[in-house]
């Protein structure tokens, strides 16, 4: 299991930036993937970005061309920059981090999330 810690959320005037950071420690051994989460009151947990060992990205088509994800794979943390905040990107963001367990099994870990308010 790998501990994840986010931080950077807070709250935010539309068309404003933050940069979420996320490190991970622990069992960080066969991490392939890492990447955010989104999850507002109401609403199912969406993907927002993901990176993968060999630098591929995915995007959801909502945060594509102002949303950047990074990672830092020596330091073993992620990041995401966020630009041209819209009120419907309040939500809570949570790290993840997804682990091969066998060749044909993979698990994720999950952090305790930070809040993105965006608001006027």
């Amino acid at each position: 299991q790998v501990q994840l810690v986010e931080s950077g959320g807070g709250l935010v005037q539309p068309g404003g930036s933050l940069r979420l950071s996320c490190s991970a420690s622990g069992s960080i051994f066969s991490i392939n993937a890492m990447g955010w989460y989104r999850q507002a009151p109401g609403k199912e947990r969406e993907l927002v970005a993901t990176m993968t060992n060999d630098g591929n990205t995915n995007y959801a088509v909502s945060v594509k061309g102002r949303f950047t994800i990074s990672r830092d794979n020596a330091k073993i943390s992620v990041y995401l920059q966020m630009n041209s905040l819209k009120p419907e990107d309040t939500a809570v963001y949570y790290c993840n981090a997804n682990q091969r367990r066998s060749k044909h099994d993979s698990y994720d870990s999950w952090g305790q999330g930070t809040q993105v308010t965006v608001s006027s």
